[in-house]
């Protein structure tokens, strides 16, 4: 089938290349990276500009004005359908930018949110690629009342919005449309050192309710990349970021009430039984950063602040053959994070899960690229006393790249993990090749060294057989990737292999033993001039073998997809598959539909519903593995009655039941095999831009048939270990005053109530049984940071 599938995929490929072609050479719109865009020249102020002065039009400096901002999405090179004007000046300290933004009286989407939550708002930003490499840029981003975001754009990985910067802005809302300052410090920016710089620049803006993305200069979608497209800006001159360090010290007072189920894989230190236990936390510590050269980042951390604040969101965690990925979300992780990405993730920082000191390096040398990190860990050592593990792990990893050519680049990474006399040492090789506008190519190689002891439950892999205790083994993992991206066709074929004896202890690689390859396609006609902003079909498969070439899955899937504008989306999609799980094959389907849209300005909704056959992965206690009907509900919406309140729903629920020919002996189709439902209801309000009070209650719940599922498995305990418990009702309440990245205080608490029951007695034992009536954890915290810069 795979085959068949890849050949219908190339030859889809070539029709649709051939009539992007003719679509292009039809389209009256400025031609794509035709001829080169003039330099122009930002002039330098002696006074700087204020929002006021464009309020009531009183003299100014003189300034570069911006007049031609052409669409991206939806009509490609078309003239906006709003006037925007931009005025870009100088002086010794900040880059200015204004946006003047035309628009119907009432039509503005705007409302007053916390940093980075403005997703349904119009607004305006800035990109600066300030190195003039063509790989990446600052991005700086304003809703029209002044709420902020910030990202680092890289090309082949998108937007890191997790970068966090000091700048200035303001906005204001006007008869005619809003107004939007930019004041952006040359410190916060990283570039080379010199008298002159020109640097790459473009201006966007966003029109939620048309779907309508535009830029200045024009930016197409009929090519791969974006930086590569910026207008080059001179007139520069006589600035550098000069003398950056910055100094955050953070307290943290916390008490904690929770029920303790410890465990101990040592048999001569047995965990205590499970009993509340009550806990006071009190702990300081100091994150410093300084800037060399203009362009390199130097943070040392000291008792690291890891705590974190935001939750994470939910997802469905039951029936999961495969470990699911949560994101990071601790703020010295995710800054920076980018510098050592790679194809495959080799770096998955939640691995690291109780530092207590580290330091790393980020920046960039001309066409170097460079990222190092040394931390500890105290987590693995914790249960032991004494003895060679009572210790700590120590981390590190190393991120080096070199651009060439056009957006292209060839990189090295190497990670290790020694704890006690155990080690997990990660080396590889990737490059990212652009062949042309639309052709880009990624591939990796890797090697690793892995020494575990297999007394001490460590299973990172599976060792055949040991004669000792420490084990040792090596193994590879290979990936490939070739994709072609235009405005109406969009490609890409995958390769990846896994070896049985891959291992990265730093890294999120949920599956090893397998040779997997993939291929999408999809073709969109675009519309000129319509309510419709694109539609078409789009098609995908996946093969994967074992190394010892035993098939193991595959798949194969047709959707159709419909976008309109008021970011409203429709698609529909059938997929037929093939898995082998515990030697017994499945065949299964899926039909899935999802409707989206965000029809005014105080409502957004989407919703989606899919039915097919699945596996159970834990049966029961005597039952193999079995296939059953599989029904899935994801909805959710968000109300904004007022420019400072909002409500985020999400509902997802998730239900397994027999089904005629597969069912066990002795039940019936139609049983619950198992109902799986969470929901979470988060509310905000932004009193001021800094200030705001955050409400989340979380439900979750599994009801499942004891005779079919195996459910404190499924749920991801294991014998002897603590039980987890089966239905969950959480309260979240976080205040939060945000003067900017690195001075805040947040006051929490939160409290937890679950199923779960403590009975005492000379044998202390817990159970989970009935409602989530009861509380097993509440926790209270104050924390406190503050940014000092020089």
């Amino acid at each position: 089938m795979g085959p068949l599938v890849r050949n219908c995929f190339l030859g889809i490929l070539v029709a649709c290349a051939a009539a992007e072609r003719v679509s292009a050479q039809a389209t009256a719109a400025p031609p794509p990276n035709g001829a080169k865009i003039p330099l122009s020249r930002i002039p330098r102020v002696h006074q700087a500009p204020k929002l006021q002065d464009f309020l009531e039009d009183h003299p100014r400096d003189a300034e570069l004005k911006v007049t031609d901002f052409r669409q991206n999405t939806p009509g490609d090179g078309a003239p906006a359908t709003e006037r925007t004007t931009a005025f870009l000046s100088y002086d010794d300290k900040n880059l200015y930018v204004v946006f003047l933004c035309h628009d119907e009286p009432g039509q503005v989407r705007a409302h007053l949110s916390k940093r980075e939550d403005s997703d349904q708002d119009d607004g305006v930003g800035v990109l600066l690629d300030t190195f003039l490499d063509l790989h990446r840029a600052y991005y700086f981003f304003s809703n029209p009342l002044g709420v902020q975001t910030d990202a680092i754009y890289t090309e082949g990985q998108g937007f890191d919005f997790s970068f966090d910067t000091l700048w200035d802005n303001s906005g204001r809302v006007t008869n005619d449309g809003y107004i939007v300052f930019f004041s952006i410090p040359f410190k916060s920016l990283r570039f080379s050192h010199g008298s002159e710089h020109t640097w790459g620049i473009a201006l966007y803006r966003t029109i939620l309710r048309k779907s309508e993305n535009d830029y200045w200069p024009y930016v197409t979608q009929r090519v791969e990349g974006l930086t590569q497209q910026f207008a080059p800006v001179g007139g520069i001159e006589n600035v550098s970021p000069g003398r950056n360090i910055q100094l955050i010290p953070y307290g943290i007072l916390a008490s904690d009430h929770f029920l303790n189920q410890s465990f101990s894989a040592n048999p001569a230190n047995p965990a205590p039984p499970p009993a509340f236990m009550d806990q006071f936390e009190h702990r300081a510590g100091l994150d410093a950063k300084l800037v060399l050269k203009d362009s390199l980042t130097f943070d040392v951390t000291l008792n690291p602040d890891f705590s974190q604040v935001e939750s994470d969101d939910p997802q469905v965690t039951v029936n999961q053959r495969f470990a699911v990925f949560f994101p990071e979300k601790r703020p010295f992780f995710i800054e920076n994070a980018g510098f050592f990405v790679t194809p495959i993730d080799l770096f998955f920082s939640r691995q690291i899960a109780d530092p207590q000191f580290g330091t790393r390096m980020t920046g960039k040398l001309g066409k170097w690229t460079l990222g190092a990190l040394v931390i500890d860990d105290r987590q693995p050592g914790q249960g032991f006393t004494s003895g060679p593990y009572n210790t700590r792990a120590v981390d590190g990893v190393v991120r080096v790249t070199r651009e060439f050519g056009e957006q292209s680049y060839i990189g090295g990474f190497f990670s290790s993990r020694d704890f006690a006399d155990t080690s997990n040492r990660v080396a590889s090789l990737d490059a990212r090749l652009k062949f042309s506008k639309n052709w880009v190519v990624d591939f990796q190689g890797v090697h690793s060294w892995t020494r575990q002891d297999l007394n001490a439950g460590q299973n990172c892999l599976s060792f055949a057989s040991s004669n000792s205790a420490i084990g040792s083994q090596q193994g590879n993992a290979l990936w490939a990737d070739a994709s072609y991206t235009g405005r109406h066709v969009s490609f890409a074929a995958n390769y990846n292999d896994f070896s049985p004896n891959f291992c990265t202890e730093l890294g999120f690689v949920n599956r090893i033993d397998i040779r997997q390859n993939n291929s999408f396609g999809g073709y969109f006609w675009r519309p000129n001039k319509s309510k419709i902003v694109d539609f078409g079909p789009s098609v995908s498969e996946t093969v994967d073998w074992n190394h010892n070439n035993v098939l193991q899955d595959w798949s194969a899937a047709v959707g159709f997809q419909v976008d309109l504008t008021k970011q409203t989306t429709f698609n529909i999609s059938r997929g037929e598959a093939y898995e082998l799980f515990d030697n017994i094959g499945f065949r299964k389907h899926s039909t899935s539909v999802l409707a989206a849209t965000q029809p005014y300005k105080w409502i957004s909704f989407t919703a989606r519903y899919t039915q097919g056959i699945g596996e159970n992965f834990f049966p029961a206690p005597g039952l193999l593995p079995f296939l059953a009907n599989t029904r899935r509900v994801n909805f959710g919406f968000t109300l904004r009655p007022s420019a400072r309140f909002r409500l985020d729903e999400t509902l997802i629920y998730s239900r397994l039941g027999t089904r005629a020919g597969s069912t066990p002996q002795g039940f019936a189709p139609g049983h619950n095999v198992f109902n799986n439902y969470l929901n979470r209801a988060k509310l905000n309000y932004q009193f001021t831009k800094e200030l705001s009070l955050r409400l989340i209650l979380d439900y979750n719940a599994t009801i499942a048939n004891a005779g079919l599922v195996d459910l404190q498995t499924n749920l991801g305990s294991f014998d002897g270990g603590p039980i987890v418990p089966t239905k969950q009702f959480t309260t979240d309440v976080l205040f939060t005053y945000l003067l900017h990245p690195g001075t805040a205080v947040y006051l929490g608490y939160n409290n937890g109530y679950t199923d779960l029951m403590l009975h005492p007695g000379a044998s202390p034992f817990v159970n989970a049984q009935g409602a989530p009536n009861n509380s097993t954890s509440w926790l209270f915290f104050v924390k406190l940071s503050y940014l000092f810069r020089f």
